[in-house]
């Protein structure tokens, strides 16, 4: 728990990660300073793209005692505003999970091998970024915990299969390595609550580890402060599980020193 006479520091900063088949990609990563040991979290951004939102909780994710890294997933589209790449991998059907599975993978890899890391990892993302992150889950060995915030397209009906969605998540649910925390909007169409309670039937089904928060009065992305669909009771209590599930299964980082009397 925060103390007043606590020292914080973090840093934050653009790196290059290697991914998919061992491209060089690059991510944004932020860590608090100090010896550590810290508990990592790969940060998957959503379909709007590599955007500020995401760096913003990449550094909450720091600030709370985590090495968080963000991977680019759309690197090989090229740069530019991150509203004009998310566009144009929209046109072009989005990135293959493949190839996304291949860039958190690398994340993971490069969080376990930092010489502060307590050598745990979890997975954290929001709407696209929930799907990829429950995938990552199932389909990724290594992960100690994901969170999986109103991940649209986890459970598919046979005619939105696609070649670069070759496999409704919710059919890997079995591979499931990790406890997984889900957070949802009962208001929500994508997942829609009953894609939701679908899922949840599955998890059961297979004996697995997880807690869903269902919130009244919150449609998706209820955690986006910047958009019209912010809900601020329910975004603050959704941190607020977010870090006690997070604590729980990654345990916590080493107490930040006292400051200097």
């Amino acid at each position: 728990m925060y103390q007043t006479s606590m020292y914080e520091g973090m840093l934050a900063e653009t790196i290059a990660i290697p991914g998919f088949q061992g491209d060089l990609i690059n991510a944004y990563f932020a860590r608090p300073l100090g010896p550590g040991p810290f508990p990592g979290i790969v940060v998957v951004h959503h379909m709007p793209g590599w955007d500020e939102w995401y760096r913003e909780a990449t550094r909450k994710f720091a600030h709370h005692g985590y090495a968080a890294l963000s991977p680019n997933l759309y690197f090989r589209a090229g740069h530019g505003s991150p509203e004009d790449v998310a566009a144009k991998v929209r046109a072009a059907g989005g990135v293959s999970d493949e190839q996304v599975l291949g860039d958190l993978a690398g994340a993971q890899h490069y969080l376990r091998a930092l010489s502060f890391s307590n050598g745990k990892v979890g997975v954290f993302g929001s709407c696209s970024g929930g799907r990829h992150a429950f995938l990552a889950a199932c389909r990724v060995p290594g992960f100690d915990a994901a969170v999986d915030c109103w991940g649209g397209r986890v459970v598919m009906a046979p005619d939105e299969v696609t070649p670069k969605q070759p496999v409704a998540p919710i059919d890997y649910t079995e591979d499931l390595s990790c406890p997984l925390l889900g957070l949802f909007g009962e208001e929500d169409q994508n997942p829609a609550p009953a894609q939701v309670a679908r899922l949840e039937q599955e998890l059961k089904a297979h004996g697995k580890t997880y807690a869903f928060h269902m919130y009244p009065k919150a449609g998706h992305g209820f955690f986006y402060y910047d958009r019209r669909n912010y809900r601020q009771e329910q975004a603050v209590d959704g941190w607020k599980k977010l870090f006690v599930f997070l604590e729980t299964y990654l345990g916590a980082s080493t107490p930040l020193s006292p400051a200097a009397e």
